[in-house]
């Protein structure tokens, strides 16, 4: 089922848009399947389980961490991420830098925007993310690499489309105005209910779990 269902989503994807493959709470077997059709990206949300699968993945896997990282489960998933996506706060990014420079290492990271409307959810808001971009020199072992956002858990597409041209238009903004940040290339946006609604609005990675894995 993983190989076919993985198969199905790479036909329909666009060159250039890549496959992160969601892995939360399944099974070591299961991630193994997967990478055995060649899925080589996958992420985690929880740090605990992101450190405990990183050290039984085969070596190429590329980490990324989606989910609220606390500041003070950094070293469990800094050591082994390809990309932290999910830098929602400031008290975060400078505790992701200050992790980096102890350990000379350049972190990857996505800025998360809050674009949903659910009141729970993290990340910066516009004006907060263009003002960090302003300072990206205060914060020379974090890489910035683009943005991240979760639409609103909804069922009306129009919803979710505006939702996601929102940060298109704002990851435009951040490209044409900070040039220097020559990394910023990065728009992941969509997951299993909705990644056919982001690829269309410039989405260049897709989160994908439940399409891939089945329910947990």
């Amino acid at each position: 089922m993983i190989a076919q269902n993985l198969e199905n989503i790479l036909s329909e994807l666009p060159q250039g848009v890549k496959l992160v493959a969601v892995s939360k709470t399944h099974t070591l077997s299961a991630l193994l399947e997967a990478y055995a059709m060649g899925q080589k990206s996958f992420a985690e949300s929880r740090a605990q389980e992101f450190a405990a699968k990183a050290v039984q993945m085969p070596q190429d896997v590329e980490w990324h961490f989606i989910g609220h990282l606390q500041t003070n489960k950094i070293k469990l998933v800094l050591p082994y991420a390809y990309i932290v996506e999910s830098i929602d706060s400031e008290r975060l990014l400078e505790a992701v830098n200050s992790w980096g420079e102890r350990n000379n290492k350049i972190i990857n990271i996505l800025l998360e925007l809050r674009i949903g409307m659910e009141e729970s959810k993290y990340g910066f808001s516009e004006d907060e993310i263009l003002a960090v971009l302003e300072r990206a020199e205060e914060f020379p072992f974090c890489r910035f690499c683009g943005l991240m956002g979760i639409a609103s858990n909804v069922e009306d597409e129009d919803i979710i489309g505006e939702e996601f041209a929102g940060i298109k238009a704002l990851f435009d903004e951040c490209r044409s105005k900070f040039p220097n940040l020559s990394d910023f290339t990065q728009l992941s946006i969509g997951m299993s209910g909705d990644w056919r609604i982001a690829v269309k609005h410039g989405s260049t990675q897709v989160r994908i779990g439940t399409a891939i894995f089945g329910s947990r």
